[in-house]
């Protein structure tokens, strides 16, 4: 028997510890999960993120390089044709004969410089433009998908929020039940509520998660690179709803894309004054000098009245004027071909045109009432909520009401804070959706 009571002593410490262990295990399982997606002093602000895009996302420095291709095709088009030359020799088989010839031909692009030049001017306005039109939507892009990440991880807050305090109702419910204050049913309504709300709560970790990762993309960062977000939605939002923007009238005008359009128009004008230059009559330059060695079996007296073979060196000296009459082929075809560019790039700014007020005026109407619905939320709704759950609790520990009512208003609070997240979103995105009509390039 005393044998047996080393054995039994291991077995006591051992079930001793499991309760232990399993507190332990759903103290991590309910650890709250929003914290990881913020840092008040390590992580990145809204204009932070904007600034990285600008400089590090690929397809912006795409677009930039764009323009650099553009200018180097305006500092070819300044240079006029080279030269040509050509050299020639020519001998008699079996014979001492012989002929040197040289060639120049010097074209002068007449008329020709300046369409090109006009042209290559015309690319890289149309091209600064499209790069700055290309940055308005990546700035856009990064605005909207910071949002959507702030939004998320307020989602994920509330839900920490909840399951926390869920979790000690649970572990007062396991505790009044041991003691039998409480029927066991109501601490598996608990604990069925509980996972519930993990669940839940897994799940929107995982939209965090993965909206976070797009946001990354956009960074021009990679998908395990560590990123954490400095402030909340609300901070963001209220920042934001501070600024005054400018009115409808004032920002048509400063659409890239509408300039972008103009330029487009611009350059196909061009186009067609190239066309017709490229018709014209042009004209080259050309000399030749050749020197011929010729001699002849016949003899006769040389200047110093000797018997010699016929001999002679001869050189020659031409020159004039090569002249490209333009009587089949005057470039009727790239004329018709620029004029149809011209008339589709019209019709592209008529369409921008049409798009950009009306997308202004519904932009700002949206942001106007979606401050309007934010509003309702800031006149102490919250507080009600929160103080109503309070009450609905206390009011259960008194035995006034019953567990079904704490869950109902739980849920209830639940809602009107998600309700009230997306009040906050809409504001947001509405906000940024203004900034995206009028234009703003940072």
């Amino acid at each position: 028997m005393r044998r047996q009571f080393p054995a039994l002593a291991i077995l006591a410490i051992a079930f001793t510890s499991l309760p232990a262990s399993a507190q332990t295990q759903a103290a991590d399982q309910h650890a709250p999960m929003a914290p990881r997606f913020l840092d008040s002093v390590n992580g990145v602000t809204l204009d932070e993120a904007i600034g990285q895009a600008l400089q590090q996302e690929p397809s912006l420095r795409a677009a930039r390089a764009d323009v650099e291709v553009a200018r180097g095709m305006r500092m070819q088009a300044e240079l006029k044709p080279n030269p040509t030359v050509s050299f020639g020799q020519q001998m008699e088989p079996g014979g001492t004969d012989a002929q040197t010839r040289v060639d120049v031909q010097w074209p002068l692009d007449l008329f020709r410089k300046s369409g090109r030049v006009a042209v290559a001017e015309r690319q890289i306005e149309a091209t600064q433009h499209a790069t700055s039109d290309r940055q308005r939507l990546l700035i856009s892009d990064v605005r909207l998908k910071f949002g959507e990440v702030l939004a998320a991880v307020q989602e994920l807050s509330i839900s920490d929020e909840v399951v926390s305090a869920t979790t000690q109702q649970q572990t007062l419910m396991m505790a009044r039940a041991d003691e039998g204050a409480v029927p066991p049913l109501e601490r598996d309504l608990v604990r069925v509520e509980l996972q519930r709300l993990e669940a839940e709560r897994t799940l929107q970790a995982g939209h965090a998660e993965h909206a976070l990762i797009e946001l990354k993309r956009l960074l021009g960062l990679a998908a395990d690179a560590p990123l954490t977000l400095r402030e909340d939605l609300e901070q963001v939002v209220q920042r934001e709803s501070s600024l005054v923007l400018p009115s409808i009238n004032g920002s048509v005008s400063a659409r890239p894309d509408l300039d972008e359009a103009q330029a487009r128009v611009s350059l196909a004008d061009a186009r067609i004054d190239q066309a017709r230059r490229d018709g014209r009559m042009d004209m080259s330059l050309f000399g030749m000098y050749m020197r011929t060695d010729a001699s002849f079996p016949q003899q006769a007296f040389g200047p110093q009245n000797e018997i010699e073979q016929v001999h002679g060196v001869f050189h020659y000296v031409a020159g004039g004027v090569t002249v490209a009459v333009p009587l089949r082929d005057r470039k009727q075809g790239e004329i018709a071909a620029a004029q149809a560019q011209r008339a589709g790039a019209q019709a592209q700014l008529d369409a921008t045109r049409l798009t950009v007020q009306p997308e202004v005026a519904a932009a700002r109407a949206r942001d106007e009432h979606a401050r309007r619905a934010l509003n309702v939320y800031s006149q102490d709704t919250r507080a009600l909520a929160k103080k109503n759950l309070d009450v609905i609790g206390q009011s259960y520990d008194l035995g006034r009401v019953r567990l079904f009512d704490v869950l109902n208003e739980r849920r209830r609070y639940l809602e009107t804070e998600r309700a009230y997240t997306t009040a906050l979103r809409e504001a947001y995105d509405a906000r940024q959706a203004l900034r995206k009509a009028l234009g703003e390039v940072r």
